[in-house]
């Protein structure tokens, strides 16, 4: 596959920005090769270390499976292109991810999907029910935010992050799919987890079996501190992201470029 020919910032971009650039061209690549891209539409954001007001997001027009470290776009909190660039941004991806950017110290990367199974849990009132690991990994820390139409206008920023509030994990009503995390990997494990309990529940309810849901108990009891020590937590997110990336380069290394 061939993305549009752009020149590369490997040469002019920190070490630490482009180490990050690597890891969300990765996250596009990974989003499109699990089917979770939507066309050109649908957005994963990265801000930049050791800035609070600019982050990296994908250049409008390209398919998941084209984004590389360089064609990223890096732009403000008022959607000004900060480097020079061929491509335009996204609109919605602006507003969506820049309010969440603005918002939360700890929102480092933005995943946003628009996964079929996703969508389809979003319309149940309902939302996601606690059926499967999946689905118990993400409950904790999840929100809701109602359908507010096309996502393009500056107001509905405030009712996105106030609805969001601390969790990591948000359902858009008759949208799709949102998560953060403090690192790409973090995020996008985040949105396997979430994504992946989507697809459970339509699976189990397209059955029309009675459904065997996670007792209130067990859900109570295991909130709260994990017993494991946050290292083995880490750990596990890393490792999982080095297997995905050693998958990557095995298939397609030129996320890198």
């Amino acid at each position: 596959m061939n993305a549009p020919a752009v020149s590369s910032t490997r040469d002019t971009a920190a070490a630490e920005e482009w180490a990050l650039r690597v890891d969300l061209a990765a996250a596009y690549r990974l989003v499109a090769l699990f089917g979770w891209d939507d066309l050109i539409f649908t957005h994963i954001s990265a801000r930049v270390p050791g800035r609070t007001d600019h982050f990296l997001i994908n250049p409008y027009g390209l398919l998941f499976e084209e984004i590389t470290a360089s064609n990223l776009v890096k732009i403000d909190l008022q959607a000004n292109v900060v480097e020079p660039t061929s491509h335009l941004i996204n609109r919605a991806g602006f507003v969506i991810h820049s309010a969440i950017h603005a918002a939360r110290a700890d929102a480092r990367c933005i995943v946003h999907t628009h996964t079929i199974d996703g969508i389809a849990v979003s319309v149940q009132r309902s939302g996601l029910l606690p059926l499967s690991n999946s689905a118990f990994a993400v409950l904790d820390s999840l929100a809701y935010h109602e359908y507010e139409g096309r996502v393009t206008r500056d107001e509905e920023r405030h009712t996105l992050v106030a609805d969001l509030g601390r969790k990591h994990n948000l359902i858009l009503r008759n949208h799709g799919l949102l998560t953060l995390g403090e690192t790409v990997a973090g995020a996008f494990v985040r949105m396997f987890c979430l994504a992946t309990a989507c697809t459970i529940q339509i699976r189990a309810q397209s059955t029309g079996e009675p459904l065997a849901l996670i007792s209130e108990q067990v859900l109570n009891r295991d909130r709260g501190p994990p017993i494991t020590p946050a290292e083995t937590r880490v750990n596990s997110v890393q490792l999982t992201w080095s297997a995905l990336l050693r998958r990557l380069d095995r298939l397609d290394p030129s996320f890198r470029d």
